[in-house]
């Protein structure tokens, strides 16, 4: 990929390393202005770390590393960036307030509190002591404090953890009015409903590698699975339904993930192949990543850690 001088952020040829396993391998991408992308990928499958390195908290085992043009391990090119960890850390004797015009200090240009208050409904919550503040309200007011010194590009890793159905709602809503403002985001999640809410732009990482870049349509045709469950006599006779579906064997269930179930319960039932206790439903993300890759849910726990 050529280097583009408006990049926001930009990887080449990026590997990071912990002891001998390999949490990002090889990566090239830019972030350019004006994008919500979505960072989609299992956990463990190098995502946190990619973030890491885009603001200078680790260093590249190889490859290169730019922030706004500059090495992100500079505090100077920090400044136009905003940022929310997976885990959320405040004082907890500190009010809302307080804790927003603290943060808003360390940078040249600053959101008032108030303002940024309403955009995330935290406006009753001013004059609390943040650890009075639930889970949710936390994980808000987290996400929050990384527009608060105004930002060109702000990095969100799992923003909507911890919070409801209704919380998340109101986070893409927030995220997505700060986009409509020109802030560039990337937002880091294994929620499909999320990335599909918010992003424009999908890279999808497994096994610390890119393996799509792509507009969100084009990459959601490309993960699309369901996934089939049952028990069987004959799983090999199932298994050749779809040559193309990836099986797993879990207990006395037989999995296969494919790409089009209605079509593969006809021909289950066609075929006249013994089967009982048949379940569909959509593939969660992990599942769905863990079919594409060909990885098991053992390999994929071991790197979790690595994020």
């Amino acid at each position: 990929m050529n280097t583009n001088a408006s990049a926001l952020a930009t990887l080449h040829g990026v590997t990071r390393r912990y002891g001998d396993t390999i949490a990002v391998d090889d990566v090239t991408l830019e972030i350019e202005p004006g994008e919500i992308v979505g960072m989609l990928g299992p956990n463990g499958a190098g995502k946190t770390t990619i973030l890491s390195l885009i603001q200078g908290l680790r260093r590249p085992s190889s490859g290169t590393v730019r922030l706004f043009g500059g090495d992100p391990r500079d505090a100077r090119s920090r400044m136009r960036l905003g940022g929310t960890p997976q885990e959320t850390a405040l004082p907890e004797t500190l009010r809302v307030g307080e804790v927003m015009d603290f943060v808003g200090r360390h940078f040249d240009r600053r959101t008032e509190p108030a303002e940024l208050a309403e955009q995330f409904g935290l406006t009753e919550m001013l004059r609390r002591q943040t650890g009075s503040l639930s889970g949710g309200q936390k994980r808000r007011l987290s996400v929050a404090l990384a527009f608060v010194g105004s930002p060109e590009l702000v990095l969100l890793d799992e923003p909507t953890t911890g919070l409801d159905v209704d919380g998340r709602r109101a986070l893409w809503e927030a995220i997505r009015a700060q986009h409509d403002r020109g802030v560039t985001v990337v937002v880091t999640s294994h929620y499909l409903e999320e990335i599909e809410a918010l992003a424009e732009r999908v890279i999808v990482i497994g096994e610390g590698r890119v393996l799509a870049d792509d507009r969100l349509g084009a990459v959601l045709a490309h993960v699309g699975r369901s996934r089939v469950a049952m028990k069987t006599t004959d799983a090999a006779a199932v298994a050749r339904l779809d040559p193309a579906a990836h099986h797993e064997t879990d207990g006395d269930t037989e999995l296969f993930f494919t790409a089009d179930s209605d079509r593969f319960v006809r021909g289950l039932v066609a075929g006249g192949i013994p089967f009982h206790d048949l379940t569909v439903r959509g593939a969660s993300l992990e599942e769905a990543f863990l079919a594409l890759t060909g990885e098991t849910a053992d390999t994929a726990s071991e790197r979790s850690v690595l994020a």
